[in-house]
């Protein structure tokens, strides 16, 4: 035998005891090895689905790109007030039939589902419409810009028969998945803390034509219709936090401040929440617009370990007087600054089924970002009604609810108890 051979048999060994490890503290079923059932690298095929999106601008756009690379999801019809956007949309739908209303979508028998990408303020009539018309509908977040409009479409969803699932993508994000485990398994101990921001320099305003078109195009810069920037970005990040500790907050302080733009809008560019859950656990969230150093990530520190995820990686740090769990001794390590991480890598058992080393072959794929995640999970329950979604009616309004209610302290400068009923669905 060659010694590479040896090597590479030692390093297939090595993350094999790692795996069997980790199975031990999280449970076998929890992290089996799963039999490949697709090409390598590409989502499971299955039958086709039809699908018609209503929304064709930069998100409509974006969710027309991503589907493109899931197998079996034919785009059949693209809708959008703005006629421009509707004939732009043959460049990533060039099959789909155009149209600039939404109704010829829902009556059109050759789709099955709708994907709904409006301004957040338009979701309620499209939504309820798209819901009874017996389409699957996957909705994104936040699901309305009030909270009694929420909690129409949540009602009429739960009761749907076909799939209603809404676009809190980082549910469908593969490591935070599995994270997940780690943190309810008390691989990290305690939950003492939690921190996460969202940092990018962009001004959110976007050019048109005309002022009418400039006015329609930057809704979310007009704290009339706005959820700002809780409800369009911090919802999934705080969604999160709510999901990894098994909780809601129990009360919000917000902070808002236009620092970067000074260019007439009246929604906050640079905002602070602090989130209190039960047992004195605090979320630290910041969401900017005038810079990005860092990032976007969320963190949870525990007294034996933080975990940190970011995009679609995820790293465990331990304490120094943690206990050993076995795996972590055999696991693939990575500098963060002036610390070492283990690496969490989602598809470990997956990659030692296929005769793989996880610490040598795990490769994040960039164009499977949680959204790709998303709309694959959506299109697997379209094809399986044995599978729900990971987000559906009553967890996309309890997370609406409590971003709505941060952006509402923002705006205010204050604290907000939230109520207990205020989350629940009739």
């Amino acid at each position: 035998m060659q010694d590479r051979d040896l090597l590479s048999r030692r390093g297939f060994l090595r993350d094999a005891a790692a795996i069997g490890a980790l199975m031990a503290v999280l449970g076998a079923e929890e992290i089996r090895a799963e039999p490949a059932a697709a090409p390598e690298g590409n989502a499971a095929a299955g039958p086709p689905v039809s699908i018609g999106i209503i929304g064709a601008g930069v998100q409509g756009r974006e969710i027309g790109t991503t589907l493109a690379r899931l197998p079996g999801a034919n785009i059949v019809a693209v809708c959008d007030t703005y006629d421009p956007f509707v004939k732009r949309a043959a460049e990533w739908a060039p099959k789909a039939t155009g149209t600039q209303d939404y109704k010829q979508v829902l009556d059109n028998k050759d789709v099955q589902a709708v994907i709904i990408a409006t301004p957040t303020h338009l979701h309620k009539e499209i939504a309820l419409a798209a819901i009874q018309s017996g389409k699957h509908v996957y909705l994104e977040s936040p699901m309305a810009s009030t909270i009694d409009d929420a909690k129409a479409i949540a009602t009429a969803g739960k009761a749907s028969k076909a799939v209603f699932q809404v676009g809190q993508q980082l549910r469908g994000s593969a490591v935070r998945k599995h994270a997940v485990k780690f943190v309810w398994a008390g691989a990290a101990g305690k939950i003492t803390a939690i921190n996460a921001h969202w940092h990018k320099r962009t001004s959110w305003r976007r050019a048109a034509p005309t002022p009418e078109r400039e006015k329609e195009i930057n809704w979310r810069l007009d704290k009339t219709v706005s959820t700002g920037l809780m409800g369009e970005i911090g919802i999934h990040q705080v969604d999160v936090a709510s999901w990894y500790v098994k909780a809601l907050p129990q009360a919000v302080t917000g902070f808002g401040s236009i620092m970067a733009y000074s260019d007439g809008r009246d929604v906050p560019d640079t905002v602070q929440c602090v989130f209190e859950y039960p047992g004195g656990v605090r979320l630290m969230y910041d969401c900017l617009l005038g810079n990005s150093s860092d990032g976007a990530s969320e963190s949870f520190l525990g007294t034996a370990s933080a975990i940190v995820l970011r995009d679609e990686r995820g790293w465990m740090f331990k304490e120094s007087d943690a206990a050993l769990l076995g795996w972590e001794v055999y696991a693939k390590k990575d500098k963060w600054g002036d610390d070492t991480g283990v690496l969490l890598i989602a598809d470990a058992s997956k990659l030692l089924a296929l005769g793989k080393e996880p610490g040598k072959d795990y490769v994040v794929d960039p164009l499977k970002t949680p959204l790709y995640y998303a709309l694959e999970e959506f299109l697997t329950c379209i094809r399986d009604n044995s599978k729900k979604p990971t987000c559906g009616a009553l967890e996309g309004y309890q997370a609406a609810v409590v971003a709505l209610k941060a952006n509402e302290a923002v705006n205010s400068g204050s604290k907000i108890s939230y109520q207990k009923e205020w989350f629940d669905l009739a």
